[in-house]
């Protein structure tokens, strides 16, 4: 459907085709948004992309940056964050896809889709949560995998900011809350987020102050992130830098548009990944080779490897996409050409992807003391490899650099297991 808007605006030249999803006066409505995803919900569909796109026809000469027009459009939306959804493919113009910084006007059609607006307020919900540490100023926590931090898209419920909310006011010793920062997109408190189903140690902030600091840490690199991966295949050698840039996948069909690939074009972004072997497993008799997976790499079906990896930078999806490129992809990781591991009695230990953000040092906002947290691996990942231990195993690898300590890590606690 066209519609031109009836009141004058800032873009009352401009014309908008969407299902109700922009005002009068050319700005898209939050509240459309959040009951087009209400609708896909209903539906039971699993892309909703259709209901929440936005193509504008652009009438004047604006001369201006994509990024700045869009958060004209999307209010509810910070420039960064539109600069993410650009470099995403969420947004084309002219049918291409452009960068933040590409310059629009006259004649150009611009597409987007939108992102679920956050809800305004968080709901407290009682999930367990497993604290590592706890003062008036931050939290940290051993994140439980199939959970994701804060709302997004149709996952408005179950998330770690309700349980959040709900440890405040019924368990924590401390009191207080989350920080202020990041509210107005039903953020607070957030300085870095995990995956949905990567499990481990994750900070928030209880105050401004200590957000700010901790945000500034995070930023510079000041902070010592180390994760644990079990793979397909050997990895080798024992220590390696992997240096390949990351942008979004090509395709923006269904099924792709989530995923990222190297890439060695405008759009791949600069990333490193220090790669550690700890342990290496060979599970039955002689490897054999399983062939090629869907859309993946070649692996080595009865092999398997512990890996250590640290981040020199943050790109979205940087470890499972370094990993897959060479030919390791993570066990369970399905959108990388991973695939579930069964034990010797053909039991399904793990089904999604075998990452764990083990260790995490920075120093503490307030009291300026150095702090580093562990946190051991728990039900499915624990089990995989105790299981993997089992059937065979190098025992612990001398890797350069290692600091993780699998002793605390990883053990033959039935208890982790459960």
């Amino acid at each position: 459907m066209s519609s031109t808007p009836t009141n004058p605006g800032p873009f009352a030249d401009d014309e908008a085709s969407a299902a109700g999803l922009v005002l009068p006066g050319g700005k898209v409505d939050a509240d459309a948004v959040r009951r087009a995803v209400e609708k896909a919900e209903e539906l039971g569909l699993d892309d909703d992309a259709e209901l929440r796109t936005v193509t504008f026809r652009i009438q004047r000469d604006l001369n201006k940056r994509l990024d700045k027009y869009l958060t004209d459009r999307i209010g509810f939306l910070s420039r960064t964050q539109l600069q993410k959804l650009i470099d995403e493919g969420g947004v084309l113009v002219n049918d291409r896809q452009p960068k933040a910084s590409t310059k629009v006007g006259a004649g150009d059609v611009v597409e987007v889709v939108i992102p679920a607006p956050p809800e305004p307020n968080i709901q407290p919900e009682d999930i367990p949560l497993d604290v590592l540490f706890e003062d008036e100023h931050l939290i940290v926590l051993n994140k439980q995998p199939d959970i994701i931090v804060h709302p997004a898209r149709s996952h408005l419920k179950g998330t770690l900011l309700s349980a959040l909310a709900f440890h405040f006011r019924h368990r924590s010793k401390t009191g207080g809350g989350l920080s202020a920062v990041g509210e107005e997109f039903a953020r607070p408190g957030v300085v870095h987020r995990l995956d949905r189903h990567t499990s481990g140690c994750i900070v928030f902030a209880k105050t401004d102050e200590a957000h700010w600091k901790l945000a500034h840490q995070f930023e510079h690199r000041r902070v010592d992130k180390r994760y644990l991966a079990v793979t397909h295949g050997h990895v080798e050698p024992d220590v390696q830098v992997i240096e390949l840039p990351i942008g979004p996948h090509p395709s923006r069909e269904k099924g792709y548009r989530e995923k990222y690939v190297v890439r060695h074009d405008e759009l791949g972004k600069h990333a490193v990944t220090i790669c550690r072997v700890r342990e290496r497993y060979a599970v039955g008799d002689e490897p054999r080779a399983s062939g090629g997976l869907p859309g993946g790499p070649v692996t080595d079906s009865r092999r398997y490897s512990l890996v250590e990896l640290e981040l020199k930078t943050g790109r979205t999806h940087q470890i499972r996409v370094h990993l897959s490129y060479h030919l390791w992809p993570i066990v369970g990781d399905d959108m990388y050409g991973g695939k579930p591991y069964r034990d010797e009695t053909g039991v399904e230990v793990i089904a999604r992807q075998a990452l764990h953000a083990c260790t995490l040092g920075f120093q503490h906002p307030v009291s300026g003391e150095a702090l580093e947290f562990t946190a051991p691996l728990r039900g499915d990942i624990a089990a995989l490899v105790l299981s993997l231990r089992r059937m065979g195993t190098s025992g612990p690898i001398t890797a350069p650099g290692a600091t993780v300590d699998l002793s605390k890590a990883v053990g033959a606690d039935s208890a982790r297991v459960r």
